[in-house]
């Protein structure tokens, strides 16, 4: 271990050095977050996922700086430029900035004009011309370096070149850049403008043909929406500070005296920024910018995943699940309590003829008393509001929750590979009818079969870091399925994929094994399945559960190196494990500091005892059945001043989109959240939340929904509050669609039009 790095990580985390050392001797051991988090609190100190997860990412980015400080040694080394000093700075250098900018002087460059000058023989003159800035004549100087046959025509061409030489040192001098970054990211200003004759193609940047913001301020939706603008085309932007503040900041560093010879170095300086240093720092800027913009939109999408996957679960009954549709009907399957497809149907509930309604609900009362159906589940997305009438109107027993899920992702799923291998046999609509009926039984174990991409709660997802977006996604998924645990012997592959310590392969194998063999009875009996050590079941048992299995702790979070512990626990009070977990005084007799040891304190046994109380304990919320307003299926039923009761579908930066079960979602801007001012959504509003809004327009033809969490919003467009900062600041109260403009801008785009565009782009 890297004891500097572990020094530096405890200092940034506020935490021991001896938490990081037990963590990073966990991750070199091949722990997961989740299993250390977990079960290894006595060695971390009781460390959560998200300091685990953070001491992961840098060590992860410390090693990425080591192993580019060896690269740069090895480099100079071989080119004969180390020296002690050099040495020294380079292992000295606490970033990868800091580090590029020591070695910038020396990196391997192309033939610049810098390079020509030298080769004519006029780095001696520049360094007379930096070097006595107050006494050298540069005219009388340059003479003797003029040279025809090397390209020196005259005393000018060789001032010229020697500032040429000059430019390049300031250009690759790491105090100039180091200065000129802070003054980039201080007052740096972002600007876009249209491209000639890209108006009409690229309206829907039009917020962005002439807008300027300090870089240090833009919010990430809003840089990466001026990126995709450039990305496609239509904008071209640029990042610059005040020009007359680079000079001062600049020329104090190279500039010492005064004369005719300070005044070539000062052109050198000035056409260093203008040439090559001012470049470089942008596209510096550029890089880093959108780097932190990456990161809070993959921040606000795992925000928003994680809501979703930890929704309330109805939990195992039987489903009857329905992909609603007009033309071609609504696909109906039933499936058991474990989620098996039991049988297929369709019927025509909103078709113009009465005796297919009446079929209809024929078919659907037979199939319910059938297969004993306890819960039916409706996809939302077209005729989903007009079907769920029709199965209410059959004025079904309480006791049958109705209930509308949000289909989002579920014609990818029902197209997929892993649909395909489940139902080789069925088409895509009884796919993705299935897919809303488990849905609704288990969202989690559902929605980890799909790319978290697809499910429809990010912003800007497709023009984030791929890779950085992977490893977020992937994490929170890891974290919930493990928070939550996963039941041995129904889990999917897909599901078990995820389970600390396994992967793709392994949950292929375990899967394969199940079928092969049979339920799983104990915990035990994972370690034949073919490839599966004695690390991976270390990692992984304690986040599997077996229901009605021979061990009563394998259906409960204790993890199976815990057992003994539970067993003395029995035999000290005279009765089985089994007792343990039926009676609550037994278990208050427990004196817990009386089975410390050396290597399980206080947090695991207050785990254990946690988990006797209630193993297996879902930590997800209790399931409510959640209805939308009767008699308001379609936009044309809304009418401003309506409060209905709605469900958030998706969190972004600029507030939060709201189904209120019109087929169209409505926007809740970030100035409607709460009567509070608040700069982040996710304070007020969650994905999956249920909501009460007050509708506060409506546009029918272009299918726009305002609304507002407010107590008493104001209602209607006709707002003439004064704009604010930008298209997704604060807006005049009500949400509004028209925004007052001034009269030297031109109008600029409409935000809702935008917001929504930003929505679907996702």
């Amino acid at each position: 271990m890297n004891e500097a790095h572990i020094q530096k990580i405890a200092g940034e985390l506020k935490i021991h050095a001896r938490q990081v050392l037990a963590t990073a001797k966990l991750f070199a051991e091949g722990a997961t977050v989740p299993f250390i988090a977990r079960y290894r609190k006595e060695a971390t100190g009781s460390l959560d996922e998200v300091v685990v997860t953070n001491i992961r990412e840098r060590l992860t980015s410390l090693a990425d700086l080591d192993s580019r400080r060896e690269s740069i040694l090895k480099s100079l080394a071989e080119r004969n430029l180390l020296t002690d000093e050099l040495k020294a700075a380079i292992n000295g250098a606490e970033s990868i900035t800091e580090l590029e900018d020591i070695y910038q002087p020396y990196r391997p460059k192309r033939r610049t004009r810098a390079t020509i000058a030298r080769e004519a023989g006029l780095e001696p003159l520049a360094d007379l011309l930096f070097q006595h800035q107050s006494t050298a004549d540069p005219l009388a100087e340059a003479l003797p370096f003029v040279n025809l046959e090397k390209g020196v025509a005259d005393a000018a061409a060789a001032l010229a070149g020697a500032r040429d030489i000059l430019a390049e040192r300031v250009s690759d001098d790491a105090t100039a850049r180091a200065r000129l970054r802070e003054l980039y990211w201080g007052s740096g200003i972002v600007k876009s403008k249209v491209l000639t004759d890209k108006q009409e193609a690229g309206a829907k940047f039009k917020d962005y043909f002439d807008w300027s913001e300090p870089v240090g301020k833009i919010p990430s939706h809003r840089l990466l929406a001026i990126r995709r603008g450039e990305t496609e085309g239509f904008l071209m932007m640029r990042i610059t500070p005040p020009e007359e503040s680079v000079p001062p900041l600049l020329e104090p560093i190279f500039v010492t005296g005064k004369g005719p010879a300070a005044e070539q170095v000062r052109m050198a300086v000035q056409d260093s920024y203008q040439r090559l240093l001012g470049s470089a720092i942008e596209v510096e800027l550029r890089i880093e910018s959108k780097k932190q913009a990456d990161t809070e939109a993959i921040r606000v999408f795992a925000g928003n995943l994680r809501e979703l996957l930890l929704a309330s679960a109805l939990g195992r009954k039987n489903t009857l699940a329905i992909d609603p549709g007009f033309r071609t009907g609504c696909k109906i399957v039933c499936l058991d309590r474990q989620g098996k497809l039991l049988h297929n149907y369709v019927i025509y509930p909103t078709a113009s003829s009465s005796g297919q309604v009446r079929e209809a609900a024929s078919a659907l009362l037979d199939l319910i008393k059938k297969y004993e159906i306890e819960a039916i589940a409706i996809g939302n997305g077209t005729a989903g509001r007009e079907t769920e009438t029709f199965i209410r109107s059959l004025k079904l027993p309480p006791s049958i929750p109705v209930v509308m899920v949000n289909e989002s992702g579920a014609s990818i799923y029902s197209a997929s590979e892993v649909a395909r291998d489940e139902f080789p046999n069925q088409d895509l609509t009884v796919r993705g009818a299935v897919s809303i009926g488990r849905r609704l039984m288990d969202p989690l174990a559902e929605l980890v079969k799909l790319d978290p991409k697809s499910i429809g709660v990010g912003q800007y997802q497709h023009d984030v870091e791929q890779s950085a977006l992977k490893r977020g996604l992937d994490d929170v998924v890891v974290s919930c399925v493990n928070g939550v645990g996963v039941e041995l012997n129904t889990a999917s592959k897909q599901l078990l994929a995820y389970v600390s310590g396994l992967g793709p392969a392994l949950a292929g194998n375990i899967v394969a094994h199940r079928d092969a063999h049979g339920p799983f009875k104990t915990r035990a009996e994972l370690r034949a399945v073919p490839r599966l050590g004695d690390k991976a079941f270390e990692q992984a048992a304690g986040f599997l559960r077996i229901r009605d299995g021979e061990h009563p702790l394998d259906a409960s979070a204790v993890h199976p190196e815990s057992y003994p512990i539970v067993d003395r626990m029995a035999k000290d009070l005279s009765c089985g494990v089994k007792d343990l977990l039926r009676d609550a005084g037994l278990r208050q007799k427990i004196q817990l500091p009386k089975y410390v040891t050396d290597s399980v304190g206080l947090p695991t046994l207050t785990d254990i005892l946690s988990e006797l109380a209630k193993p297996g304990r879902d930590p997800r919320q209790k399931f409510e059945v959640f209805s939308f307003q009767s008699g308001v299926e379609k936009m044309e039923d809304l009418k401003p001043g309506m409060k209905l009761p709605g469900l958030v579908t998706n969190v972004t930066a600029f507030g939060a989109f709201v189904d209120i079960g019109v087929h169209q979602d409505g926007l809740v801007h970030v100035s409607q959240l709460s009567d509070k001012f608040i700069k982040d959504p996710a304070e007020v509003v969650k994905v999956s939340q249920r909501v009460m809004v007050t509708v506060t327009e409506v546009d029918l033809p272009r299918k726009r929904i305002a609304l507002s969490m407010k107590a008493a919003p104001q209602i209607g467009a006709s707002q003439t509050a004064p704009r604010t900062t930008s298209p997704d600041g604060p807006r005049p109260a009500g949400g509004g669609f028209n925004r007052p403009t001034t009269p030297d801008k031109p109008k600029p785009a409409d935000w809702f039009t935008e917001a929504l565009s930003r929505n679907k782009s996702r």
